[in-house]
């Protein structure tokens, strides 16, 4: 793995900029935005694979439902650990959103035991919680729990957005911790808390020092971990998240330098070699980068590749299909597609139509 070296300038204002080995600004640190309301709220995300007590990648996947009942037990108490710490530090709101997205339409979490003093974050329409939450003079800081390593770190299900993924921008392949970080720095929030396995420790340290961090269990590959004593980590889980309340005036908040250099890299089981030879596309090894004019720019072109890098997926669809069925499914598909494309160019086929949903829908984060 390839080290970067940073050089870290510090400005008038209160804030520095970091520099990548070729002398170029990749992002700047601020003091964080002063309180106006004179309330001090803290959004709360939550993830699923970097929990307490946790050791098996089917806790967090809403497929395995025995399984995934047992995650949702393991994520509240966390939460719950860290809601009680932030209260304790001087949180007068505590609000929490999931950036977790199991396949589950209703919330991760066990709302029934969740500390009454928290409240989730719901709207009437599909939003992105990494970037469709920002607001000025809304949130004072941010913490995350249960989050999880980059791609490439040997983390416990060690992964960026989604599988097969790893995100640059400006050079720095970044956490999903640090994509919060950015988002929240444009209008001048720092992350202050967060908690997950040792790989995203480590990960952490360099970008972002001033974040006050619980390591809950000891990666041993993508698919296992050593978890610490569930009591144990609980206990440092809330008495961090409140020292975490207690300074947060004393983080950085955190913003790209424009324009932003933006790279997606595709690893299995994603695909980005179908953009080979595409005109116009900036296509290497995988890779495929862009300059866009500000952060949300780039994660949106960035979202729309991790689209087309899901593509990839099929090949282990097939994979499967041949190893469950012969040759028998792979036909039927393939006969699929002829009789979809045969009755489209006949008029025969229709769009399917979408059922509306049923009453009144909220949407939580992601799903």
């Amino acid at each position: 793995m390839r080290h970067l070296t940073l050089t870290f300038t510090w400005l008038l204002a209160g804030a520095c900029t970091v520099q990548a080995p070729g002398g170029t600004t990749s992002r700047i640190l601020e003091e964080p935005t002063q309180d106006t309301d004179g309330i001090t709220r803290v959004l709360v995300y939550h993830d699923m694979e970097g929990l307490t007590g946790q050791s098996d990648p089917k806790t967090f996947r809403f497929a395995h439902t025995d399984r995934y009942a047992v995650g949702r037990t393991y994520l509240t108490g966390d939460v719950n650990a860290v809601v009680a710490g932030l209260f304790e530090g001087g949180a007068d709101e505590v609000h929490i959103v999931d950036g977790h997205g199991s396949g589950n339409p209703e919330p991760d979490l066990l709302l029934e035991d969740l500390d009454p003093r928290a409240e989730l974050v719901s709207r009437d329409a599909v939003f992105d919680a990494y970037v469709d939450l920002i607001e000025p003079g809304l949130y004072d800081a941010v913490a995350v729990v249960g989050m999880h390593a980059k791609t490439g770190s040997g983390g416990f299900a060690s992964h960026t957005f989604t599988l097969g993924i790893d995100i640059l921008f400006n050079d720095m392949s970044v956490t999903e911790t640090e994509i919060v970080g950015y988002s929240w720095g444009r209008v001048g929030v720092p992350v202050i808390f967060a908690s997950g396995d040792d790989r995203l420790a480590l990960d952490l340290a360099g970008p972002m020092p001033w974040v006050e961090f619980v390591t809950v269990k000891t990666a041993t590959s993508a698919s296992t971990a050593d978890p610490r004593p569930v009591d144990e980590a609980r206990v440092e889980l809330s008495a961090t998240a409140r020292r975490a309340m207690e300074n947060y005036r004393n983080a950085s908040s955190m913003r790209l330098e424009e324009p932003v250099q933006a790279v997606l890299h595709a690893v299995p089981p994603a695909d980005l070699s179908m953009l080979d030879g595409v005109p116009g596309i900036k296509y290497r090894d995988q890779r495929v980068s862009f300059q866009a004019s500000d952060f949300r720019e780039a994660y949106d072109g960035l979202i729309e590749l991790v689209t087309v890098a899901r593509g990839g997926y099929s090949v282990v669809l097939s994979e499967v299909a041949r190893g469950m069925s012969g040759e028998g499914l792979d036909l039927a598909y393939s006969d699929a597609l002829f009789d979809r494309w045969l009755d489209f160019e006949s008029g025969r086929w229709l769009p399917p139509e979408l059922s509306p949903p049923s009453g009144r829908r909220t949407y939580h984060g992601f799903r």
